[in-house]
């Protein structure tokens, strides 16, 4: 086995030199030798995309860091998944391609440096066109793939398709550990089509303005553990992923034996995210001993009429969370990413089950503890025509913020807006809930509203701040509620009030 340094190569760490060639060189060399450690001394290394290959490490020293340039024209054109779709992109900066026995270790630094592709895409959000010869060599390559066209996804008309900053494809015997990735053009670390995959201790940091900025998606990827890691971003910090709409279901690949453990998520949009790009398929995950501060949402599953597929067989336990919108979110009328000419896909009413309809079941959430909520205590939105199935809260304290000058906002981003701030758990097209020792502190209103649900368990479910007038649950259109516990012994008919009038 090979041990490259990447300065005999060539290589300058002094931020100027372009080091690209360089680098490439001292991974093939080492691979053509039957494969070792490619390591990255101390300093500030330049560099274009690079390649890795099968039983290769890339080892970054502490106080290495590998910046990367922002000359979109270094980036060659290559087959990729961008945004659910396989495609054709910019290169990953770092892309790992049909691997195997690859890691990425080290105390150093990986900077994609992204804040000019990050310009681009406001640009983009902002109406403007762009146009380069690389974007031109993309759609060229993209030229018989339209799926992506009726979509909200602001890049595709301009084919400007970010990469990520670390990309393995098709992968398998994976490990990434100890090093700092950062400043990602588009996702921050993104794994497709892999098996066998350890990440530990990896920090994972973008601005909270950053575009599209990801921790780590993991997309229709099997037997993955992720552990002591900690999170920073702009969007979602852990999504799960498996292709999107027909596109992914044609791939059929889900993403399923997942541990995520002993992380701690600072900022972004979800603490743990599932979907809503699923139409591969969800299952066998857990999420354990976490610390989700200041995100949006903290657990959060996402899909709606076009993903199709499944995600099922969900584990989650010991948890905190604090200064959280909504620690629990699971929607199946995700109102983004849907074809902009079919109104039906947002339409109240129930529309025929087909392949296109998503299957969300198999929920088991317990010992949570979310302090300082902003817009509700938890919000479980299913389909009218396929409801949320088998679903569990149990031994969770779920408290809002009592301060009245906080805003709340959507709990999730469902067919209709709603708002909230400071409410309770709302669940509508629910089936098979269960609720078991839930204590929730709201700022107004009842611990939980049900709409339009059936076979509803309640076991000491208790309303914190004192009910007075308040219901402890209120339920409209729902049947089989089961009510067992202390306070509904105390308060009685007060306990539990059904609401009339018609459901919107």
């Amino acid at each position: 086995m090979s041990f490259n340094t990447i300065t005999e190569y060539g290589a300058v760490g002094d931020g100027k030199v372009m080091n690209t060639n360089f680098i490439q060189k001292a991974i093939d060399s080492c691979a053509e030798s039957g494969g070792g450690t490619v390591y990255v001394p101390t300093g500030a290394f330049l560099t274009g995309p690079i390649s890795l290959k099968s039983h290769i490490t890339l080892y970054l020293e502490a106080g290495a860091t590998l910046r990367f340039t922002d000359d979109f024209e270094k980036y060659p054109v290559v087959k990729t998944r961008w945004s659910g779709y396989v495609c054709h992109g910019f290169m990953p900066l770092i892309f790992a391609e049909n691997v195997s026995n690859t890691a990425i270790k080290g105390d150093g630094v990986i900077d994609g440096n992204g804040e000019a592709w990050w310009n681009i895409n406001r640009r983009l959000r902002r109406k403007e066109t762009y146009i380069s010869q690389k974007t031109e060599e993309i759609a060229h390559a993209n030229r018989d793939f339209t799926e992506p066209a009726d979509t909200n996804l602001v890049e595709w008309p301009s084919q400007f398709l970010r990469p990520p900053l670390v990309q393995f494809y098709q992968a398998k015997h994976i490990e990434i550990s100890g090093v700092t990735v950062k400043n990602s053009p588009f996702w921050n670390t993104h794994l497709v089509f892999c098996d066998d995959v350890s990440i530990h201790r990896v920090k994972f940091q973008n601005p909270s303005d950053t575009p599209n900025g990801d921790g780590l998606d993991l997309d229709s990827c099997q037997n993955v553990r992720l552990s002591d890691c900690h999170f920073d971003v702009g969007d979602d910090c852990v999504v799960l992923k498996s292709g999107i709409n027909a596109d992914g279901r044609h791939y059929g690949v889900p993403t399923k034996n997942v541990t995520v453990t002993n992380c701690t998520m600072h900022h972004g949009h979800g603490g743990v995210v599932f979907g809503s790009e699923n139409s591969g398929g969800i299952e066998n995950v857990t999420v354990s001993n976490c610390v989700f501060e200041g995100t949006d949402r903290g657990i959060r599953i996402k899909t709606n009429r076009e993903r199709g597929s499944y995600i099922r067989n969900i584990l989650v336990n010991n948890i905190l969370m604090e200064d959280v919108l909504c620690p629990i979110a699971i929607n199946s009328f995700y109102r983004h990413g849907v074809s902009k000419s079919n109104q039906e896909l947002l339409d109240a009413a129930k529309i025929p089950v087909s392949e296109k309809t998503p299957v969300v079941e198999q929920i088991r959430i317990s010992h949570i503890t979310a302090k300082n909520c902003r817009a509700a205590a938890g919000f479980i939105y299913g389909l009218p025509e396929m409801p949320v199935k088998e679903v569990s809260l149990e031994h969770v304290t779920l408290e809002m913020t009592q301060d009245e000058t906080v805003p709340g906002g959507e709990p999730d981003m469902v067919r209709e807006v709603i708002e909230m701030a400071g409410e309770g758990i709302f669940a509508k097209y629910v089936e098979d809930l269960t609720v078991h020792h839930a204590r929730v502190l709201t700022r107004k209103g009842p611990a939980l509203t049900v709409e339009a649900s059936d076979q509803i368990v309640l076991d000491q479910v208790s309303l914190k701040n004192e009910p007075l007038n308040t219901p402890v649950v209120t339920y409209q259109d729902t049947n089989n509620i089961h009510v067992n516990g202390l306070q509904s012994d105390q308060l009685g008919e007060s306990y539990l009030k059904e609401k009339t009038g018609k459901l919107v």
